[in-house]
This record gives structure tokens, sequence and C-alpha cells, in this order.
């Protein structure tokens, strides 16, 4: 299982310098190797453009000072931005060319399978670079004794911050998924509420309004500023700072809510949502793209495999519909947020009764027998 874990740096300034150098070098390369592949008839092979590497490094002196791997994973990021671009045009969506990158837009290095390590130097952690030194890390949780990292991304953010990202593998003998789970799940979201499930559990959303309020203050004070200036740099900062506290407290809300369905239960059951459709939708987008489901669900789906918990995603049409006690569709509009069965009978909450039928639909599609797996509105 691969996962990737994330930690704050804190070089001192002599090592800052050297960071950027090589951020910039690698930039250079980037932009290099993508001026000879348009200049060229026919692609060559990644290997191929690998190979010239060395004598790049006999008239270009900066190259020497940069270690092999990170030179080599400049050349596969290339190659790579241009698949990503293959695959969009086979879609048939409209691009261009891929363009040279600026200083703001190349952030980062990569270190793949060596030229990189923990270590403890006067117990604190430090992280060993090849050709940069060792750079006090801040390891606010321990990396799996049985995890093997094979790659470490350095990156510094937008608000001046480094942070190094370990793409670990971990080979573990996880229990495996009950057949018959005991505690089953189906879980909603929304907007007003977050989440609404089978036990009856609503989350609010989170209220970042004040932490947005501040962001477009910041933003409409580097609206005034001159382009460029070093009161403009400044306010940049700022912007991003406010922005990087949104995005902080979100994922931070995501996770833990995500963690709890995962360790809590055997079954998670969830609409199969088209995220990025909804979004596109007109009318209310920016509080759809601000919930950040599709984040939501990505995180509970590898959460559940890491956990193993069953997560099952099942089509949401005709859930509201649909009677969670007999299974009977009843026609209602979106304003009347009660369910009443004309059949049997049953009454519940619009929502309680689609995330009922988001279960038993998740049970019956992840090959489950049934046995264990309670009806969600069983009646006496």
């Amino acid at each position: 299982m691969h996962y990737n874990y994330k930690y704050r740096l804190d070089p001192p300034e002599a090592l800052t310098e050297t960071l950027l150098n090589h951020v910039d070098t690698c930039r250079q390369l980037y932009n290099h190797v993508l001026y000879k592949l348009n200049e060229a008839d026919e692609i060559p092979a990644r290997y191929e453009v690998q190979d010239t590497l060395p004598d790049l490094k006999t008239w270009w002196d900066d190259l020497s000072d940069i270690h092999s791997k990170v030179l080599q994973m400049v050349v596969k990021r290339v190659y790579d931005n241009l698949s990503t671009l293959k695959a969009q045009k086979e879609n048939g969506r409209a691009v261009g060319m891929l363009k040279w990158k600026p200083p703001r837009e190349y952030r980062s290095l990569t270190y793949n399978q060596s030229g990189f390590k923990l270590k403890n130097t006067s117990g604190r952690p430090v992280l060993w670079l090849s050709k940069i030194g060792e750079i006090p890390i801040h390891l606010h949780r321990e990396i799996p004794q049985n995890a093997i990292i094979k790659q470490v991304t350095v990156k510094q953010e937008p608000t001046g911050e480094w942070f190094a990202t370990f793409g670990i593998d971990i080979d573990e003998a996880t229990s495996e998924k009950p057949d018959n789970p005991e505690k089953c799940v189906g879980i909603d979201v929304g907007i007003l509420k977050y989440i609404h499930d089978t036990d009856g559990t609503a989350v609010g959303s989170l209220d970042l309004s004040d932490e947005r309020e501040r962001l477009e203050c910041a933003q409409r004070d580097l609206s005034r500023k001159e382009h460029g200036s070093n009161n403009w740099e400044k306010q940049r900062r700022v912007v991003a700072e406010r922005h990087s506290e949104l995005k902080r407290k979100r994922r931070d809300f995501l996770h833990k809510l995500s963690n709890y369905y995962a360790t809590e239960y055997d079954l998670v059951a969830v609409e199969d949502l088209n995220a990025k459709g909804l979004v596109e939708l007109p009318g209310n987008s920016r509080n759809r793209a601000s919930a950040a489901w599709g984040t939501f669900l990505r995180m509970l789906e590898y959460k559940c495999e890491r956990e193993a918990t069953h997560f099952v995603a099942v089509n949401p049409r005709g859930t509201t519909k649909e009677c969670a006690s007999c299974g009977v569709s009843t026609e209602k509009p979106l304003w009347v947020r009660e369910h009443s069965c004309p059949s049997c009978g049953f009454e519940a909450d619009r929502d309680a009764n689609a995330v009922a039928r988001l279960r038993l639909a998740g049970s019956q599609k992840s090959s489950i027998s049934g046995n264990g797996v309670e009806h969600p509105f069983s009646r006496s």
C-alpha cells in the first residue's frame, strides 16, 4: 500500500539559498528538455533523454551540484506532463502545448530511491539530502517501522514554508475485510449538513466564513499595491497565508471525519458522486466547491482500505424517492424534506431515508450475504 507522509522543514538561511538554487536549476533543466523535445521531429524515449544528462554536465556546471536522481526526475516530470496532455487530447479536450515554467510555477525537487536519509542528530530529527545537507524536520508522527521510503519531494509553498513529502510503501498484513460486517453505515453529503448517516448522526458543515472574509480583505489590499513592489510581495505572502489557513482547516476537518467512519464501521456506503460535475452546475457552485466532497470521498476510500473496511460507492439515482422500508418509489419535489410512503406508511426525514437506501444498496453491491446487516429502519 502506498501512502504520502508530509512534514514541515525548518532549513537555516544558508540551506534555504541552496534549496532555491537547486530548484531554479531544475526549472531551467525542465525548460531545456522541453525546448529540445519541441525541436525534435520525433519525441525520443525518456531514458534516451536521461542518458544525455552526463554530457550536459560537461558544459552546464550547475548540473554537477545536483544529485543525479533529482535530474532524472526532472526529465520524468516533463514526460509525465506530456502524457497528461496527450490523454486530454484523446478525451476530446482542446489543449495547446506545454509552456516553459517561470520561477513562480516551479517550486519543488524530487529524490527518488537514493540521495536522502532520515537521521537523528543531537536528539533532533533531520532530513539529509545529497548535495544539500541536513535539514531540521518536524516529525509530528512517526513513519511506520515496516515502511519503505521510495522517494522524497521537497517543496516551497507560496507562504515561504518548506515541506518534505515522503512516498512510502507499506507491506503490511492487514486483517481481511469481514464477510458479514456487524457495523454498517450509509452516509450522505450535503452543504447545510455535511454528513447525515443511518445512525442518526448529522455533522454540520465547517464554518469558514471568518477565514474567507480575512482572505478577501487581504486580496483587496493586494490589488491596491504596485505589482512587483516590496509592499506587493509582502501582501502576496499574506494572501498565501490566508489561503493556506483555509486549506489546512478544511483538510483537518475532512481527515478527522473520514478517519472516524473508516475506523468505527465495518462497511461504509456512500453516493457515487460526480463531484466535478456538481461544482460546474449553475447556482451555489462556490459552496459546493468549498464542501470538497470529492476530496472527502477519496480520503474515506483509502482509509477504509487501510482499516480493512468495506467501502461501497452506490449510484444515488432514486435513493431519495425509494422507501427505505418497502422500496416503493414516490415522486417528491426537492423542497419536500420529509419522506412519507403511501404504500407502507413509513415516515422519516428525506435525508435519513436516502442514506438508509444507500446502506442497503451498499451491502448488496459488495456481495455480502446480509447476515448481520440489520435493516436500518426495521419495524417491530
